[in-house]
């Protein structure tokens, strides 16, 4: 496979800093650094293949959180290479100050897990599968979003 990195300690450690630089786009919920992060065609698959998101979606996203879990802290516990592969598992801290999925702000500090896998493709991220610990933020605000009208 063309992308692979070849597995020597220093690609480890630039692929560890090309997925980092995801991380600090989400922290700061900057757009421009997640596009400098990812490549063009990046794809962002949360929970599902049918749930595939692009650069361009998480504008809304990240202005949901800045105002919803403002002060968004994401700590990096694992980060495993293999190949043009990242896997990552990380805990985010907040604080829930303002709404988010439709549930009122209740001021309480949140913390959850984060599992993510992360393709590489060059010094880009070319596609990740995201999966978080929602049940586990929910309980810690006290309650559940309002189901969605289909």
């Amino acid at each position: 496979m063309s992308d692979e990195i070849p597995a020597t300690p220093a690609a480890d450690d630039a692929a560890k800093r090309t997925v980092a630089r995801v991380y600090q786009a989400f922290e700061q919920c900057d757009i421009a650094l997640l596009r400098a992060a990812v490549t063009p065609d990046w794809q962002y698959i949360a929970g599902s293949e049918d749930s595939v998101m692009l650069v361009d979606d998480m504008i809304p996203l990240f202005s949901n959180l800045s105002v919803g879990l403002p002060g968004l802290k994401i700590d990096l516990l694992d980060v495993i290479v293999h190949d043009n592969r990242v896997a990552v598992r990380a805990r985010v801290t907040a604080t829930h100050t303002g709404p988010i999925a439709g549930i009122a702000p209740t001021s309480k500090p949140v913390a959850f897990a984060v599992h993510s896998f992360h393709e590489l493709r060059g010094d880009r991220v070319a596609k990740t599968w995201h999966l978080e610990d929602r049940l586990a933020l929910y309980r810690q605000i006290g309650t559940f979003p309002p189901p969605q009208e289909t």
